[in-house]
């Protein structure tokens, strides 16, 4: 074959220009076709992006009630009945993968509002020594006045549980007088109030002293009844497994200590989920844009048979006009995908920021957008093109 018989190969940039032809010439079409898979893409980056993004605010929220913590009490049902040493907190904090631990002591003491009450009635409330870092690792907060201070840690101050506060009377702190009630023998001054603590509800149900004030005004023997252990979460369960025998070494069948929470359970079965969902709504999207734009060639060649024709008459081969309907699908399915992508991303964004979400949007579904569509295009535009490029002169401008 001689030179001048060989079939011209098209450069990139006249292939480019022939597959803009039928997107220049049909702007009304092109533009609803890439409407239709921008549509696709849109509804790929939301469906990824919002549940994402609910998903890490629902992680957030796990995470504050306490995925990474737990609690270890004497075991129930001993003769004589268990303690844990008073040296505990210590030897607990001496584990690597422990961020915090704190510690609460039950008094048995009997807590009453005033002088005047039943000194039999504690109305259900327990009196607790807390060390002075507890409010930090159980995530609790206070909600008038104060928490107790290593300073005033042997005063005689106490802090109420929100439920506490509500049996014995208290709906805040009065101001310019304190507050006080009776510990056991001793007046005892109120400085503060916690909120709601949906990670300990014991905590709620109590009233909480400093460590020095119980051993010196309610015979408090200085053995913990509680500790609260944070760590690194991806150690939980290490941690859990060392624990007794780090709290109590002669006895640590004498320890108990709580199963990860049923939040951290829920946590990772929601990262699984939501994983799954991840990936079959975005082959959905996908698949409903690829067959959006395979229609709209099919139709596209039916239409343009004249111009197949006339192009074949004049010199074109197969190869060019296969190239010509792959590209112009190609650049179809991009268009689409890029408005689809900046939809999408600007609905996750506006959904995300209204209900006051982490704004995330996974990586590969932006990525997806444009890639993925200009992927789907070019598969979709393969039988058009073949079709396109079979039809001969003759049968092309017959059919026009």
């Amino acid at each position: 074959m001689s030179a001048a018989d060989r079939p011209v190969r098209l450069s990139p940039r006249d292939l480019l220009g022939l597959g803009l032809v039928g997107l220049r010439t049909r702007k009304l079409r092109a533009a609803l076709s890439a409407l239709g898979i921008s549509i696709g893409i849109a509804t790929m980056i939301v469906v990824t992006g919002i549940p994402a993004s609910s998903q890490a605010a629902l992680l957030r929220e796990l995470s504050a009630l306490g995925t990474n913590m737990l609690q270890a009490a004497p075991a129930p049902d001993q003769n004589p009945p268990a303690q844990l040493p008073a040296e505990s907190v210590a030897m607990v904090r001496r584990i690597g993968p422990v961020t915090a631990v704190s510690a609460v002591a039950n008094t048995h003491a009997v807590v009453r509002r005033n002088d005047r009450t039943d000194p039999r009635d504690g109305s259900g409330l327990t009196v607790l020594a807390s060390r002075t870092d507890l409010l930090d690792v159980i995530n609790a907060r206070v909600r008038d006045g104060r928490w107790l201070t290593a300073a005033g840690d042997g005063f005689p101050t106490a802090v109420l549980g929100s439920v506490a506060a509500e049996r014995l009377g208290f709906t805040g702190l009065p101001a310019g007088r304190p507050a006080q009630i009776i510990i056991g023998s001793r007046w005892f001054t109120v400085v503060g109030i916690l909120a709601a603590t949906p990670l300990s509800p014991d905590i709620d149900r109590s009233v909480l002293t400093g460590w020095a004030a119980a051993q010196r005004e309610l015979r408090f023997d200085g053995h913990p009844t509680v500790l609260y252990v944070r760590m690194r979460e991806s150690h939980v369960e290490a941690v859990r497994a060392v624990l007794p025998a780090t709290i109590h070494p002669e006895r640590p069948g004498q320890v108990l200590v709580t199963r990860p929470s049923d939040a951290l359970a829920a946590k990772r079965a929601t990262e699984s989920t939501f994983s799954s969902l991840f990936l079959g709504l975005a082959a959905v999207a996908l698949l409903v844009g690829g067959i959006g734009v395979a229609n709209t060639m099919v139709v596209s060649v039916l239409e343009r048979r004249s111009e197949i024709g006339l192009r074949r008459a004049l010199g074109a081969n197969r190869g060019q006009i296969r190239g010509q309907f792959l590209t112009e699908s190609a650049v179809l399915a991009g268009i689409g995908g890029l408005l689809g992508t900046g939809l999408g991303l600007l609905a996750t964004l506006a959904y995300t920021t209204y209900h006051q979400w982490p704004i995330v949007v996974p990586v590969t579904s932006a990525v997806t957008g444009v890639g993925g569509a200009v992927v789907i295009g070019v598969l979709a535009g393969v039988y058009p093109s073949v079709r396109a490029s079979r039809l001969t002169p003759t049968e092309a401008l017959a059919a026009a």
